[in-house]
């Protein structure tokens, strides 16, 4: 295991930090990037890949459609963690591996009409966390074992200009439960950035 990851099962919480691109101020979709932080101190580094004009364009009108890929690299910019986005009209899925292609699982959207719902499986696809944001608390995400809550992602407020000119965004991620196992901490990790796109990225159009 990873130092990067050792520490993951280590912290309490984490945040992760959306990367500013100046470009966005104009209006251009740019390639998404985080710092994943803990105690204020990066600790991974992830980012959308794809920089040709063929990715630009998927961003611009696919939205988050799209298919991409998001690399998370440690400090010594190590690849650690990759997340892969097949493309869907509905339902959207982040299939989540170590960096040797080593499944981990996957964040799966379910329908819901009244909240924002997902399911967090392992990598043979059982279910192993249910998530549901409510309409009352539509920046709140809790992750549930057996209807217990285990780990929380917040959406935290980035700030006047960041909120209304750009999509950077900030999440709190909190680690409720002790017994949580390195892949549910990885899959919570990539189900922040999954939420980020998915539900606070403008959409295609």
């Amino acid at each position: 295991m990873s130092y990067a990851l050792a520490a993951l099962q280590r912290a309490p919480e984490i945040h992760v930090v959306q990367r500013k691109e100046i470009a966005e101020l104009f209006g251009f979709e740019t390639r998404n990037k985080y710092s994943i932080q803990l105690d204020g101190q990066e600790l991974l580094f992830a980012a959308e890949q794809g920089k040709g004009g063929l990715a630009f364009l998927a961003r611009s009108f696919l939205g988050h459609f799209r298919t991409f890929e998001i690399h998370f690299f440690d400090t010594a910019r190590a690849l650690v963690l990759k997340a892969v986005h097949p493309f869907r009209w509905f339902f959207q899925r982040l299939e989540v591996s170590f960096a040797d292609g080593r499944p981990i699982g996957a964040i799966q959207q379910r329908f819901a009409i009244f909240s924002k719902r997902f399911d967090v499986e392992d990598a043979s696809g059982q279910v192993l966390l249910r998530v549901s944001s409510p309409f009352y608390r539509p920046w709140t995400f809790a992750f549930l074992r057996n209807e217990a809550e285990v780990a929380r992602v917040e959406k935290k407020w980035a700030g006047l200009l960041s909120e209304a000119f750009t999509d950077a965004d900030r999440f709190r991620v909190l680690f409720q439960a002790p017994d949580l196992r390195p892949d549910e901490r990885a899959l919570v990790l990539t189900a922040a950035v999954f939420i980020d796109i998915q539900y606070f990225e403008k959409k295609a159009g």
